[in-house]
């Protein structure tokens, strides 16, 4: 094997591009005129070649050189005309020459620019977008399904014109992206207060600040993320329901049970303070007994009339 061959088998470590691909392009405002000068000026322009292609036509007796006038006037006339370009509110043009980037038009109204030059419409409205329902494990690794929406705004419209393909479909993907990241770093739901999707205890300022890193590169400005789904996955919300409700029952039980033993202890107390019957302890603790499963039975006591003595 030679050392060509071996060195091709040898695996490269990829290292991500901090900056999200090639050098960055620095935004800068485009050189302008007003457009309404321009269309003054190709009025009054049309309006001398008018009266030039007359005069030759009258004067000569042919149609030769009124022609040619004509014609060199509509040339005239077009090409600065298609130097024209109008930019509404919320909205900049990026302009490139000959493949070249010139500048970036942001101020609203009509404006004359290089005719040879492209003008690429980019929006800087406020848009958002709301993901699919996605289905993932959570950081337990129970499946559950997580949906978002994200509100963004393009803040350098170069950069989402030269850094990226298609930006839209760039914050599309990346923000799908960070919800599942979201979604496997927590667990869907803590019992020991440790924070959970179900809580929502700052997890969209979080997935807001992971979005952002990560739209940065196509000059995209995040402005507000949070969860509009959640739910755990078909397969296991029937198990799940019963593991909450178990957890419910067991919760209430719980508490049922501290406050008739509290019961019970008053009960007793008073009994003792204001010396209305003397029990031994095998009595109390059958009073105990029966006062426990009248207060922590989940059916109605029906009560057994005693004809005997306290001790039969």
């Amino acid at each position: 094997m030679t050392d060509q061959q071996a060195a091709s088998t040898v695996p490269t470590e990829y290292v991500p591009d901090a900056q999200g691909g090639g050098g960055e392009v620095p935004e800068r405002p485009a050189h302008s005129v007003s457009g309404y000068l321009l269309i003054a000026g190709v009025a009054l322009l049309a309006v001398i070649g008018g009266l030039t292609t007359g005069l030759l036509a009258a004067a000569a007796h042919a149609p030769g050189p009124a022609a040619g006038v004509a014609l060199a006037t509509a040339v005239a006339c077009a090409v600065p005309l298609s130097g024209l370009v109008v930019v509404n509110p919320n909205e900049a043009r990026v302009l490139q020459l000959f493949g070249r980037y010139t500048g970036t038009l942001r101020q609203e109204g009509l404006h004359c620019v290089n005719p040879f030059t492209t003008k690429t419409r980019v929006s800087l409205r406020v848009s958002n977008f709301e993901s699919s329902v996605l289905k993932v494990n959570d950081a337990e690794g129970t499946p559950v399904e997580i949906a978002a929406v994200v509100v963004w705004k393009v803040e350098s419209p170069a950069a989402a014109v030269f850094q990226v393909d298609d930006y839209e479909e760039y914050v599309t993907t990346q923000a799908e992206t960070a919800v599942r990241h979201l979604a496997t770093s927590y667990p869907y739901d803590a019992e020991d207060g440790r924070p959970s999707l179900r809580s929502g205890l700052d997890l969209g300022d979080e997935m807001g600040a992971e979005v952002q890193e990560r739209v940065a590169p196509a000059g995209v400005r995040v402005l507000e993320c949070r969860i509009t789904h959640l739910a755990y996955a078909p397969e296991i919300a029937q198990a799940m329901l019963q593991r909450q409700q178990a957890g419910a029952v067991v919760a209430a039980r719980t508490r049922i049970v501290q406050g008739a033993v509290g019961m019970v202890e008053m009960a007793l107390e008073q009994l003792n303070e204001r010396d209305v019957v003397e029990l031994d302890e095998e009595r109390k603790a059958a009073m105990v007994s029966n006062l426990l499963v009248v207060l922590c039975g989940d059916r109605s006591t029906q009560p057994v009339v005693n004809t005997g003595t306290l001790y039969q």
